[in-house]
């Protein structure tokens, strides 16, 4: 589908895009992702019918507009969660020629990496709803809509909103870069991990981890990790603490929120004896899903280490 001929034809007749390839139909949600009662509940929204200014981006594109929705597709906002921190990729992914106030006609676009190309998905902007909650993941500010979109146009790629439930988050890097992944066990990890770690935060990798629990999947566990569940890497440093050094890793939750609760956490006594700088440059104490630990709790639980750029 050629997304600019389709816009300028919706313009011309003064009509919004209704995308048959993927309708607004059981279909596209997928027959066994709900029971048969709520699939028939489904409502489908365009953003203009949910709020009076929609946008796509507001204040530019963050990990924190992601919370997910009701969908298991943790794998793929992991990956996206560190795909709003590399600009050069970010690009690549969500052409800006696009929103709610110049030549809006319902329809968007999105690129994937599939088989050796950047394939152009391009939808209608009628979003699932349930019960009038968002089925699919949701924005944390209610007007801007790029994160809901964007997975609309991936479930598509993907064949529907079902086939998201569920995956690999060393393919949804790949997906999002073109790039090439590399997975390291943290039950053996390589020696060196804290320096991988560090250097590839400042090679600008997209960096993810999954905790095991594929039985138990999505408990919260008393400390605050949740299993059978995929993170997003966001930081990796090195700071003075006590006499020494300690290196610490930045880990955010697709939910939005749940986070872990031991040392260096938001509200952790570790805080207390770093020198003031690198507090106020590192903490962010919020209930937005990102927190610190250190690299031996990080080894301890999780259990993958996904690392992805444009050339190994």
């Amino acid at each position: 589908q050629d997304f600019n001929h389709l816009r300028a034809l919706c313009l011309s007749q003064g009509l919004l895009f209704e995308d048959a390839t993927f309708p607004a139909h059981v279909s596209s949600i997928g027959l066994s992702l709900l029971p048969e009662d709520k699939l028939r509940r489904i409502q489908w929204k365009r953003p203009t019918e949910l709020q009076r200014n929609p946008h796509f981006v507001v204040d530019g594109v963050s990990r924190f507009d992601i919370m997910q929705g009701e969908i298991g597709d943790c794998w793929m906002l992991a990956a996206l969660g560190s795909l709003t921190l590399q600009k050069q990729f970010l690009e690549n992914v969500l052409p800006k020629d696009q929103g709610f106030q110049d030549n809006y006609a319902g329809i968007f676009h999105f690129r994937f990496w599939q088989c050796g190309d950047w394939v152009d998905v391009v939808i209608d902007d009628r979003l699932p709803f349930l019960n009038g909650r968002y089925l699919s993941v949701q924005p944390r500010t209610s007007n801007e809509f790029w994160p809901s979109l964007l997975e609309k146009a991936y479930a598509k790629l993907r064949g529907s909103y079902q086939n998201l439930h569920g995956g690999y988050l060393s393919d949804a890097l790949v997906d999002l870069t073109g790039g090439v992944q590399a997975q390291l066990s943290l039950k053996d990890p390589p020696p060196d991990l804290e320096e991988i770690l560090k250097a590839a935060d400042k090679s600008r990798c997209l960096m993810g981890c999954s905790t095991s629990g594929q039985m138990k999947r999505n408990i919260e566990l008393k400390n605050g990790i949740v299993q059978g569940h995929a993170y997003t890497v966001t930081g990796a440093v090195k700071i003075p603490y006590k006499n020494g050094w300690k290196h610490i890793i930045r880990i955010w939750n697709p939910w939005g929120h749940g986070e872990w609760k031991g040392p260096w956490s938001d509200t952790s006594p570790q805080w207390d004896r770093v020198e003031p700088q690198y507090r106020e440059a590192l903490l962010r104490n919020k209930d937005d899903g990102e927190f610190w630990m250190s690299c031996k709790n990080f080894q301890e639980h999780f259990s993958w280490l996904y690392i992805c750029n444009s050339t190994p």
